[in-house]
């Protein structure tokens, strides 16, 4: 009884230390958000005050006001096309190269797949240079088409489809062939509806990539009205001035977006996340 009861004790003090402390990193990561939608309701003088004003006494919507003086609208809806886009595009190629990388045994298969992991380690900057070139051979930069094409090939989009359609039973493929279905629709009719949360996952991934790619949307657009909501939100940075508020309540509305398609679809990160573990 003694020793259970010692147990139990120190269960408890391992969940409270553990609770405590994923309070404290919540907390932690939570605050530079807080202070993003605070210093939106802020003054110039007040945003840049020392010491800070940690909650604004005297609240102002003017930086909203200045704000939408610029084309945000437009801005965001070329964030939420191109994220959508590359969203769609992603899903349906990574779900067919997954589903043939899996399934399928075809001569260098394995060098592909292989292929498809080493460049998941290659960041963007390295084919920044071939890319903008082949671009501008297609006549692509300043287009719909460059932001979003570039995109689809995604190798971690492949990788993970692959690994959670080993999952799948190579059982109801060879019954579904002896019933008479074709290639296209068994992978249609069969395998598809047993990706949805693989491909659940993956939407959410890429449209969250899609959103926050600032690197490849600032070297391929030339226009304001090409630019997506984070390029056009920098741009308001002045040569001698900063308006922070202004700033603040820009990266306030780009975030909020983010920040309900990760409240509502969480789950689905989870799963994202762990699938790439499955092993086949």
């Amino acid at each position: 009884m003694i020793s259970k009861a010692i147990g139990r004790r120190d269960l408890t003090l391992s969940g409270i230390l553990s609770n405590t402390l994923l309070a404290i990193s919540a907390l932690f990561f939570i605050f530079p958000f807080y202070w993003i939608i605070t210093g939106a309701f802020k003054v110039q003088t007040v945003a840049v005050a020392y010491p800070p004003q940690w909650i604004p006494l005297e609240p102002t919507f003017q930086n909203f006001i200045d704000l939408f003086k610029n084309p945000v609208m437009r801005w965001t809806f070329n964030s939420f096309f191109v994220a959508a886009g590359e969203m769609v595009g992603v899903c349906i190629v990574a779900s067919m190269a997954g589903y043939v990388l899996a399934k399928k045994s075809f001569p260098g298969r394995q060098a592909i797949f292989i292929l498809f992991v080493s460049a998941m380690a290659l960041p963007k900057q390295v084919i920044l240079v071939p890319l903008f070139t082949m671009l501008a051979d297609f006549g692509w930069i300043n287009s719909y088409q460059g932001l979003i094409l570039p995109a689809i090939g995604w190798p971690f989009g492949v990788f993970l489809m692959k690994q959670f359609a080993q999952t799948i039973p190579s059982e109801l493929m060879e019954a579904a062939k002896i019933d008479g279905c074709t290639e296209i629709r068994m992978f249609y009719k069969i395998i598809l509806p047993l990706l949805k949360p693989a491909i659940g996952a993956l939407a959410i991934f890429t449209f969250v990539g899609g959103w926050n790619d600032y690197f490849s949307q600032l070297i391929i657009t030339r226009s304001t009205s090409m630019m997506t909501l984070p390029l056009g939100v920098a741009t308001l940075q002045g040569e001698y001035t900063t308006p922070y508020g202004v700033l603040m309540a820009g990266a306030a509305i780009a975030s909020l977006p983010m920040i309900a398609i990760f409240i509502l679809f969480q789950k689905a990160f989870t799963q994202g996340i762990t699938m790439g573990a499955v092993k086949g």
